[in-house]
């Protein structure tokens, strides 16, 4: 029997174990993203129901956006040196009560508990970081990108599922109904989380890291992804893209309202968003295993400057909006897997729930601050003009900071007999 006949069942064998890791995954951020990402739509009916004003609700969720960030490479590297399953379950956990208790603590100093910091934190023990840490090591090097792509798909199906199904809730009986039959949908989450419960040894397969060692310990790695300009360029661009991402999915239905449009025109849009993310996330996936990331990076920045422009002189109209969370979609958690794959390809898979969640970090405070900037701008100008500008600036600043990114060039293989 010839050499190629008994490599087969090798490559295989290893297909067959890390896909469905990578699927559970995939159905956990579904989830949690997707609950996440439908929290704008109560925005305007917890206004009316409660007598908020939008500064104070947007201060609770923007909280939420630092909170899901901060925890996440705190959560990242129990995940690396134990284990995900627990981590996984004690989110779930969190998220579930974060959303239930949401309607009996309908103050201000309530929101910031429940959704500024419980569902908050629930939500980030279950997002990217954790979950690509989770399944990285189990994944060939030259697969991660595209296996991290399918994974950002699934928080961006959510957002298409999610959006529309609360909007419908809420019309039909009310914010708070709404936010119990999220939580409801929430506890799919507990049973997700036993096939990542193991942490896997590093994968054996061919790395291009730069800085990762075996032995190297945690605080180590750390220390050296510290101190690599590459690193911090990559979180200069992902705090941007949550500055840009968090005033968007907040304020967006307001914007929607302040153009005399219907509510189901903001739960459409905001599920184009993640349809049309789906695409674009599994492209980015497939173009970093061809490409070099730090382009694409750069290119998705510049095009959000190029949309935000095209939007700020088109007519208000439903069509406008449609076009533009499609165009937006295509890039709107894409930056997800290059970003990811890019610290794997520096570091190495051992530490990137702790690595990539520090980049996390980053984007949810700039999260913080489009949530809460939004506000603020609605606050006192009675709209969001200023917001779009400095959007459009800081899109091209995240452009230009992935380009000094020292990334090597992709290696094209060549099949050998």
């Amino acid at each position: 029997m010839s050499a190629d006949a008994h490599s087969v069942p090798n490559v295989a064998a290893p297909t067959l174990r890390y896909w469905p890791l990578v699927l559970a995954a995939t159905a956990m951020l579904m989830i949690t993203m997707g609950v996440r990402q439908s929290l704008g739509l109560f925005v305007k009916p917890i206004g009316a129901s409660t007598g908020l004003g939008i500064a104070q609700i947007s201060f609770a969720l923007a909280i939420g956006q630092f909170v899901w960030g901060a925890v996440q490479p705190v959560f990242g590297a129990i995940a690396d040196q134990r284990g995900p399953g627990r981590v996984l379950v004690f989110g779930s956990v969190l998220l579930v009560a974060g959303m239930a208790l949401t309607p009996m603590f309908a103050s201000e100093w309530g929101l910031l508990l429940t959704l500024g910091v419980l569902a908050a934190a629930g939500a980030g023990a279950g997002s990217f970081s954790i979950l690509i840490g989770a399944t990285a090591a189990r994944v060939p090097a030259q697969n991660r990108s595209m296996a991290a792509g399918v994974i950002n798909a699934g928080g961006s199906f959510g957002q298409f599922l999610f959006a529309p199904f609360a909007q419908a809730v809420i019309s039909a009986a009310g914010w708070a109904a709404g936010m119990w039959a999220l939580a409801v949908a929430a506890l799919a989450t507990l049973p997700l989380a036993w096939p990542l419960r193991r942490r896997a040894a590093p994968a054996a397969a061919n790395t291009t890291a730069t800085a990762a060692a075996p032995g190297l310990g945690l605080r180590e790695q750390v220390g050296i992804a510290l101190r690599d300009r590459s690193y911090w360029c990559l979180h200069i661009g992902f705090f941007t893209c949550g500055f840009h991402i968090a005033f968007l999915v907040t304020h967006l239905p307001s914007e929607i309202a302040l153009c005399g449009l219907p509510d189901s025109v903001s739960a459409v849009s905001l599920a184009l968003i993640g349809l049309f993310n789906v695409a674009g996330s599994l492209a980015a996936g497939a173009l970093g295993q061809r490409y070099r990331m730090k382009y694409l990076l750069a290119a998705m920045y510049a095009s959000r400057a190029a949309m935000v422009g095209i939007y700020l002189v088109s007519p208000p109209t439903p069509t406008t909006f449609f076009i533009f969370a499609a165009g937006l979609g295509l890039t709107w958690l894409a930056t997800v897997p290059p970003t990811a794959g890019l610290v794997g390809k520096l570091f190495g898979p051992r530490y990137l729930g702790t690595l990539f969640g520090l980049t996390l970090l980053s984007h949810q405070i700039g999260g913080f601050f489009g949530a809460w900037f939004g506000g603020l701008a609605m606050a006192k100008f009675g709209d969001y003009s200023w917001m779009w500008y400095a959007d459009i600036v800081l899109a091209l600043l995240a452009a230009a900071a992935n380009l000094p990114i020292r990334e090597a060039r992709v290696q094209r293989t060549v099949a050998t007999a």
